[in-house]
């Protein structure tokens, strides 16, 4: 690749800061931007740099596609409210979910969602708004990761040789492409975030769909959302890297009531690492695995298997899809 990389031994945030702000302004000049922010670390780091960047010359949309973490709009734009920086929703979910129907292969997925985000949604928000730039917050892992033929992240384009002002009507910005997840949270916390989003579990870029192994309907999305809350909510108190529910296509034989159930299954997952290269599952207390399988089952509608993967990366990965 010919992105070179800035490990984060390297990395000096206020420094790296002031030059991000400094070339936004003049890749930009006198025109203006506008961003995607979907409330993680990524998104909101380069928000940010964008705002001081450009004040009121940056144009942020939240992009509300129905498979975002449970109430994540209104946080989102709350937060950004506090630091000064206004964030318009935009409901795409219908678009969304009829570029997924019928869809079960997880390419074709990620794919989905890349046209319907970038040709169907933003172009034209970007059209109305006069702006010819689009901020985006692209980490190395995500061009590394895509380039190997490991798995094509959303937000690569360039990379793949894809002319985005030619195929989308403006130029693509990606301030933090150089740094990875942990580089990028100690710019975070530079910055004045808050905990709650400097130390966020990453979020992929395909959101919930990438959690739902199968077609991605908004029913199914619905069942791993709230797995979802459930085991950020048990598992924030830890130190690992990222833990998710996963939602599997097929469904197995439960007891409940002492009648039979087929009902779904959930995967859990939780993942010490420091780059996303390797990973190596958190050794969770088996009674944390309980009380959580315990919470799914009872609160999560059809629910009534939870398994815990202990595979390392690689062979596995973080994400299923």
């Amino acid at each position: 690749m010919k992105i070179k990389e800035i490990k984060l031994k390297d990395l000096k945030p206020a420094a790296f800061i002031a030059d991000q702000v400094a070339e936004i302004k003049a890749a930009v000049g006198n025109g203006r931007a506008v961003n995607a922010l979907s409330g993680g670390v990524d998104s909101s780091v380069v928000t940010l740099l964008g705002h001081r960047a450009l004040g009121s010359r940056l144009k942020t949309y939240f992009i509300e596609n129905g498979l975002m973490r449970e109430g994540e709009a209104r946080q989102v734009v709350a937060l950004f409210r506090k630091m000064g920086v206004p964030v318009q929703v935009k409901d795409a979910r219908q678009q969304f979910f009829r570029a997924l129907k019928g869809i079960t292969d997880p390419e074709e997925k990620r794919e989905a969602i890349t046209q319907t985000f970038y040709k169907t949604v933003f172009g034209p928000l970007v059209k109305k708004s006069g702006a010819r730039f689009l901020l985006q917050g692209t980490n190395y892992t995500d061009v590394e990761e895509t380039v190997a033929g490991i798995k094509r992240q959303h937000n690569i384009l360039a990379q793949l040789g894809i002319d985005t002002e030619k195929c989308y009507g403006y130029i693509v910005l990606e301030p933090v492409i150089q740094l990875r997840k942990t580089g990028i949270r100690k710019l975070a916390q530079a910055l004045g975030f808050p905990q709650s989003v400097s130390d966020r579990p990453p979020f992929p870029g395909p959101a919930l769909s990438a959690r739902v192994i199968g077609e991605c309907t908004p029913e199914r999305v619905e069942l791993v959302r709230k797995a979802t809350r459930i085991v950020e909510a048990e598992l924030a108190g830890t130190k690992a890297f990222q833990y998710l529910a996963i939602l599997h296509q097929d469904k197995v034989t439960g007891m409940r009531k002492g009648k039979r159930e087929f009902g779904f299954q959930i995967e859990v997952r939780c993942w010490d690492s420091t780059d996303a290269i390797t990973g190596t599952p958190t050794a969770l207390p088996f009674r944390t695995l309980t009380r959580i399988a315990d919470r799914i089952t009872s609160e999560v509608p059809g629910v009534v298997s939870v398994t815990y993967n202990i595979a390392q990366k690689p062979p596995s990965t973080i994400e299923a899809v």
